[in-house]
């Protein structure tokens, strides 16, 4: 499980480290800690017949750390300790819906599982409320054409800056468009930072160490514990970054907000299977896919890895295979559809591309500030205009060099002067097509 200590992407990076971009012209929604809606009926019927279950955690950084998903599978093993429960971690640090719903077959729903939490809302901070309802149902829609018998939870996780509108009694933007999609398809949602931000108004609680910095956000930095039940003011400590929380802190309080939301939960719905009704956005992302990559997308200097090389190990658990591609090397493909992305790595040894989609050139850098190791991400192809039209996707592995050492942190240029050759290389690491839509002349 060592490969998780890795997983990040400049999602989390971006959204916990600027405001809400788009402004608030969306309709905030009130702040609940619990809404049963429809509940988690199969669920709960499985685990009552003392029935086998699996719980998977689809989410980001905070659902990677062994926090409230590790707290929460032990309550229910506790709760019915005959039954034999499973968890699935289908966590990735810093990532938000958008890739999620590509990787939820994958990921998550390859294990069957009986019930399926859902974290997103603070990775989708900065995301367009049309993308995040995209996503969201995609994830919902996927979900119960794979296997109409599992349940879905959204739950929403905070940071230092969300618990001013909490306390003022309004959700962030994200959670409030996901709380549209858990209405339109009656599916429960628990707020986990409710209370929290109760707690802080109070004076019963800090969220953020005094000298916090969120230099990382996901790992073993973040797995950690806070020593003492409260700091020397007498104030709980709720993490040390205002978006991470302690073990026995931040997180006991999340699982806490579970725990206090289970009866109504499991009181509300009916056995059965959910139906897929009318979509609520007929563009949604349900049949998102990812494709793997094949020799005939290349040409240069490109090496597939296999798990006997560091990233081959660590990343082929997620990715359907993890290339390395030098400089002078490319990937080619077509497609038809509304959404192209990449599926590909950011990290210490890696350079520039240059994404070409139908004569429209950009370059994206593949290494940034926090990139003293490798995490995967996602590269986008560009705006499409006719989903309708085939579209041919050049990108090649620039040469151009660039100073790594001042895109660094300061505090992560020691790690530069120590390990030059880490960052010498210029490579460029694709792992998969992640297409709403379909790829043409594949071979």
């Amino acid at each position: 499980m060592k490969y998780f200590a890795q997983l990040v992407s400049i999602v989390c990076l971006c959204v916990c480290a600027m405001p809400c971009l788009g402004g608030d012209a969306y309709p905030l929604r009130d702040a609940v800690e619990c809404t049963a809606r429809g509940g988690l009926p199969n669920f709960f019927a499985k685990l009552e017949k003392g029935q086998s279950v699996t719980i998977a955690y689809l989410g980001g950084s905070i659902t990677a750390q062994p926090g409230w998903r590790v707290l929460s599978q032990k309550w229910f093993a506790k709760q019915y300790p005959k039954v034999k429960i499973k968890g699935i971690h289908a966590a990735i640090g810093g990532t938000g819906s958008s890739l999620g719903v590509y990787r939820l077959k994958r990921d998550a729903l390859a294990h069957k599982p009986d019930l399926l939490f859902v974290e997103f809302a603070v990775n989708d901070a900065g995301a367009k409320p049309d993308s995040i309802t995209k996503a969201m149902e995609g994830i919902v829609r996927q979900t119960w054409a794979n296997n109409p018998n599992c349940d879905i939870c959204y739950v929403y996780t905070i940071t230092a800056k969300d618990t001013a509108r909490l306390q003022a009694g309004k959700i962030k933007r994200s959670a409030s468009v996901m709380e549209s999609v858990a209405d339109h398809y009656g599916i429960p949602s628990i707020h986990m930072g409710v209370e929290v931000a109760n707690m802080e108004k109070l004076g019963k609680l800090i969220m953020k160490a005094q000298k916090g910095k969120m230099m990382q956000v996901s790992g073993d930095a973040l797995n950690l514990t806070a020593n003492l039940p409260k700091n020397s003011d007498g104030k709980i400590p709720f993490s040390r970054d205002g978006v991470h929380p302690y073990t026995d802190t931040g997180h006991q309080l999340y699982l806490n907000a579970i725990t206090r939301s289970i009866p109504a939960i499991k009181a509300a719905g009916k056995i059965g299977p959910h139906a897929l009704t009318k979509p609520l956005n007929p563009g949604n992302w349900q049949h998102a896919q990812m494709l793997p990559l094949s020799p005939s997308m290349f040409s240069g200097p490109v090496t597939l890895l296999k798990k006997d090389k560091e990233l081959g190990r660590r990343f082929g658990k997620r990715m359907p295979g993890v290339w390395e591609a030098k400089p002078g090397a490319s990937l080619t493909f077509k497609f038809k559809g509304s959404q192209a992305m990449v599926y590909d790595l950011l990290g210490p040894g890696c350079g520039m591309v240059e994404i070409n989609i139908d004569g429209k050139v950009r370059k994206s850098r593949r290494m940034d500030r926090y990139c003293s190791y490798y995490r995967l991400a996602q590269l986008g192809v560009g705006k499409i205009s006719n989903p309708n039209k085939v579209h041919t996707v050049k990108i090649t592995v620039l040469e151009a060099t660039f100073d790594k050492r001042e895109v660094l942190f300061e505090q992560k240029r020691a790690d530069f002067d120590k390990n030059p050759d880490k960052y010498a290389p210029l490579n460029w690491y694709p792992g998969a097509i992640m297409l709403v839509g379909e790829l043409v002349n594949a071979q």
